[in-house]
């Protein structure tokens, strides 16, 4: 492991906003009251990487509460640094494995949850580590408040076709929709959030996928 990761891991275990594995089951069911201090709405971030839509959601929208969740501590030290330098106390990072989150919130808990450029796992026999799989939308669905939506933004047109398909298997609903989201209506000032990997496929000309979904 280089330099510069070692450095970083040792200094988010310092981060107040930095919450990793064990620490964060504690909170269960309390992470308004006790983490950020407030009765504000939950939004999850999952595969948040540098937590660049995490953090600038959490400064358009100051009374609601974020947490960007991730396992690669590397990835999660840039946002929380960030959150700590401009002082932004809506935000939070929890360090965790995405297919434990029923451990860490209870059910009802959260808002909203965005996916943002998810690994695509394209091999037919990763199918359950994709992000919107059967297996995932159960515990998203367990954990959301009731009409609460889950948006997903990827540059895999597979993995949107994919997503697609199970919202109609398993009898969910579309509220939004498109292949090609910067030559659509849908692209507003929450949609424009562009992360280090999507400031990448754009560069390669590469279209946009955006859907939102929700189990009621």
């Amino acid at each position: 492991m280089g330099k510069d990761k070692l450095r970083r891991f040792a200094e988010i275990t310092a981060f107040e906003n930095v919450i990793e594995l064990e620490d964060g089951k504690i909170l269960k069911g309390r992470w308004a009251q006790e983490h950020f201090k407030n009765k504000y709405p939950l939004i999850l971030e999952l595969g948040c990487g540098k937590g660049e839509y995490t953090v600038n959601l959490a400064r358009l929208f100051p009374e609601v509460n974020f947490i960007g969740i991730d396992y690669k501590g590397n990835r999660i030290w840039r946002g929380a640094k960030t959150a700590m330098e401009e002082n932004i106390p809506n935000v939070a990072f929890l360090r965790i494995q995405i297919e434990n989150l029923i451990d860490y919130f209870s059910e009802k808990e959260i808002s909203e949850i965005w996916i943002t450029f998810p690994d695509p796992q394209p091999q037919i026999s990763r199918e359950k580590k994709r992000l919107t799989s059967p297996r995932f939308l159960n515990m998203y669905k367990l954990v959301l408040k009731e009409k609460g939506p889950v948006h997903l933004k990827t540059d895999s047109d597979p993995l949107h076709a994919y997503t697609c398909q199970k919202i109609q298997e398993l009898g969910l609903k579309t509220h939004a929709r498109t292949e090609d989201l910067y030559n659509s209506s849908l692209v507003n000032e929450v949609l424009s959030i562009k992360t280090y990997y999507e400031k990448k496929y754009l560069a390669k000309d590469k279209n946009i996928n955006y859907l939102k979904l929700s189990f009621d």
